[in-house]
């Protein structure tokens, strides 16, 4: 990169947990700087926290149909190059919707929209206007599972056969959102948080997860939803078996009531060759066995990485890296797809992938389905 991309965000104001770690993320490494906001949901507050964080009165917009126009109406090399939209799930449709239409490169958290109706009318949207999009399923910036997906493109297990992957933290065990405590009460809200409580909030990670290690697609699935906490009024805990396009099975489990969990995502995929075993809570390692030897753990920065592993890295082994990094690691990629767009520039070597906007479709379509599955009794959903 040799620029600094002026960047925007709408919500993540005071007391938002994920807004400070998109901040944090998409200037870890210098290659953006924050200058524009409509930071909260009433103009009072986006001022507030906009001035908290020193943006200049000019570009400390009160809501974001202000920012649009009012960044719309600077000059090309003065406007944002990126917005990033960290608001509850209910209004994401509507805000990228409306910046990737004014032609402004876009960051979205998951779920990226509400419905595949908004999905597919997004990706139109967004191939019209050629701009990059992105949806932060950050837990694929990890260089580890970035060597794990390229591991297995490159056949070293074999065909897949079988996988398991874990998403489980408790921190909804008792009914929080009656507190009123921020993070809990929209999540478990219909409106704002959509279809799926755990599934949308958690379980969709899951699935982008296995999507990106193994490359296959689910062909279908059988859910088991569930409320625990009295007075809920979506899933805090989900069981899904999955099919996979090349015959595979695998099961997903994505829960909120585990009393003892913090922040356990955990992948098993296992092939005719060998497998790998990765987990979120120790992230730099990946656990590779092979069919006939032994078990060997291959670390984030050593010698075994390779060249996948090491474009995400920016300490040598030993120094952990984990959760800001691998958030980082998302906005790298999204930075190069942008300068590679503006200047024509070819990729480096290594480019960092990230999720798109059909990623984010297929997640949604993936929380849909597995809502109607359960809704019917557990019945076998086709997806493919």
């Amino acid at each position: 990169m040799t620029h600094t991309l002026k960047i925007g965000m709408v919500g993540g104001g005071q007391g938002a947990f994920i807004g400070a770690v998109h901040r944090r993320a998409a200037t870890l490494d210098g290659e953006a700087v924050l200058v524009a906001g409509a930071l909260s949901s009433t103009p009072d507050k986006a001022r507030a926290s906009g001035k908290a964080l020193g943006l200049a009165d000019a570009r400390n917009y009160g809501t974001w149909q202000e920012m649009i126009k009012g960044e719309g109406a600077l000059a090309p090399d003065q406007r944002i190059g990126l917005v990033s939209i960290v608001t509850p799930n209910d209004t994401h449709f509507a805000i990228a919707k409306a910046f990737a239409a004014a032609g402004f490169n876009v960051v979205v958290d998951k779920p990226m929209v509400h419905s595949s109706e908004q999905a597919r009318d997004l990706i139109r949207v967004v191939e019209e206007t050629g701009v990059v999009f992105a949806v932060t399923y950050n837990y694929t910036g990890y260089p580890m599972v970035q060597l794990a997906a390229e591991m297995v493109r490159l056949g070293e297990i074999g065909d897949v056969r079988k996988v398991i992957v874990e998403y489980l933290q408790g921190w909804l065990a008792a009914r929080l959102e009656s507190t009123g405590q921020k993070q809990a009460d929209w999540r478990t809200d219909p409106a704002r948080a959509g279809l799926g409580g755990a599934l949308g909030d958690i379980g969709s990670h899951a699935e982008n997860l296995v999507s990106t290690i193994t490359g296959l697609q689910i062909a279908g699935l059988c859910a088991d939803l569930t409320t625990f906490v009295a007075g809920r009024r979506l899933d805090d805990d989900a069981a899904i078996l999955l099919r996979f396009n090349n015959g595979a099975r695998g099961m997903l489990s994505a829960s909120q009531v585990c009393i003892g969990e913090e922040n356990n995502l955990t992948i098993r995929v296992y092939g005719d060759k060998g497998s790998l075993a990765w987990r979120q809570e120790v992230p730099n390692q990946l656990r590779v066995t092979l069919a006939g030897g032994s078990t060997r753990l291959i670390t984030r920065g050593g010698p075994e990485a390779g060249p996948v592993a090491a474009a995400s890295t920016r300490l040598p082994a030993g120094h952990p890296e984990g959760f800001h990094e691998a958030f980082a690691n998302i906005y790298r990629g999204v930075f190069q797809a942008i300068h590679a767009k503006r200047t024509g520039a070819t990729a480096p070597t290594v480019p960092l992938p990230f999720p798109t906007v059909h990623d984010g479709a297929r997640g949604v379509r993936f929380i849909e389905k597995a809502v109607e599955s359960s809704r019917g009794g557990g019945v076998w959903i086709k997806l493919a």
